[in-house]
C-alpha cells in the first residue's frame, strides 16, 4: 500500500510564495498539503513530526532587514515551542534526523544556509559555512535562467534531470562559501546540485546575466551529504504550467512546467523510502 505523503509549507513574517509551493506539492502527488503559519508551530497547534516533506518558500523574511533571512534564522534558533518544552530548532533537527525531506527555495534557501542546514558537513546542521549575499549587479534580479544539474549529486530531488529553465527573483542570491576548502569539498562530494549555465546546458557560466547574481562557481543550489535536504535560488514552484513560461505564446511547450519534476521526485522518494 502506497504511503500518503504529508507536505507542510511554512509561511509568515514576509513569506509570499506559499500558495505556489503548495500547488507544486499537490501536482507532485502529495495527498496532504498544509500551509502553516510559523506561529501555529510555536504555539504547539501544529508539529513538524506529523509531516514527511518540509517546504520553506520564498519571500522577504522580516523584510530582510538584517540581511536575507537572518532574522528568521535567529527566530528558529532561539524560539521555544508550546510553553518552552522544546526549541523549534530541536523539532527541525529531529525532522531531518528521521530522514525526511526539506526543500528551501530563494528566501527558504537563504534561511537554510544561515541556520547551517546546508551544507551540513559531517551531519552538523547548526554550523553556517556558506552564505548568500548581494548580487554583483547591485540590483534585484528578476529573470529566467538555465540550470545544469549535476549527474553526480546525491540530491533525491533532481535524480534523472539534466537541465532546467526556471526564474530567479532576488536581491541577495550570490552564493559564497566560507573559504576555498569548503567550496572544494562541496564539489568533491557532489553537493553542488545546480549551476547557472547557457541555453544548451553545456557547462557552468560566470557571465552576466546567465549567472545573474555572480555566484561563486556558478552555484545555484546545493544539498546536504544525504541528498535529502536541498536549497536553490531559482523558483521551481513558479514554473508549473506552460503558461508560466515567458515565451509560452511563441514556443511549443509541454503542458506541465519543468518545476513540477522536483516535487514529484520528492514525493516518489518518500513513498518508496519512508
Amino acid at each position: 500500500m502506497n504511503k500518503r505523503v504529508r507536505s507542510i509549507i511554512i509561511t509568515g513574517n514576509g513569506t509570499n510564495c506559499e500558495m505556489e509551493m503548495a500547488h507544486a506539492c499537490r501536482l507532485g502527488g502529495s495527498e496532504v498539503v498544509d500551509i502553516v503559519h510559523i506561529s501555529e508551530i510555536l504555539y504547539g497547534e501544529r508539529r513538524l513530526d506529523d509531516y514527511d516533506f518540509l517546504n520553506l518558500p520564498g519571500g522577504f523574511l522580516d523584510g530582510d532587514d538584517l540581511g536575507s533571512a537572518k532574522a528568521g534564522a535567529n527566530r528558529i534558533i532561539h524560539a521555544t515551542v508550546a510553553g518552552g518544552r522544546e526549541r523549534l530548532l530541536d523539532q527541525l533537527l529531529r525532522f531531518i534526523g528521521q530522514g525526511k525531506l526539506v526543500l528551501g527555495v530563494c528566501n527558504g534557501f537563504q534561511l537554510m544556509v544561515k541556520l547551517g542546514l546546508l551544507p551540513a558537513f559531517d551531519g552538523n546542521y547548526t554550523r553556517q559555512e556558506t552564505t548568500l549575499s548581494f548580487n554583483n549587479s547591485g540590483r534585484f534580479e528578476d529573470r529566467w535562467v538555465y540550470l545544469k544539474v549535476s549527474p553526480d549529486s546525491p540530491c533525491v530531488f533532481t535524480r534523472g534531470l539534466a537541465g532546467m529553465y526556471l526564474p530567479v527573483r532576488n536581491g541577495e542570491g550570490r552564493f559564497i562559501p566560507g573559504n576555498e576548502e569548503i567550496m572544494e569539498r562541496l564539489r568533491r562530494q557532489g553537493q553542488v546540485v545546480m549551476r547557472y549555465s547557457d541555453k544548451g546546458y553545456a557547462g557552468t557560466t560566470m557571465d552576466y546575466p546567465l549567472n545573474p547574481s555572480g555566484s561563486v562557481d556558478g552555484v545555484a543550489g546545493i544539498c546536504d551529504e544525504s541528498g535529502r535536504v536541498f536549497g536553490l535560488m531559482p523558483h521551481p514552484e513558479a514554473y508549473l504550467h506552460r503558461v508560466n513560461h515567458p515565451r509560452w505564446t511563441r514556443e511549443e511547450l509541454p503542458e506541465e512546467g519543468m518545476g513540477v519534476a522536483i516535487f514529484r521526485k520528492a514525493v516518489d522518494f518518500i513513498r518508496k523510502e519512508l
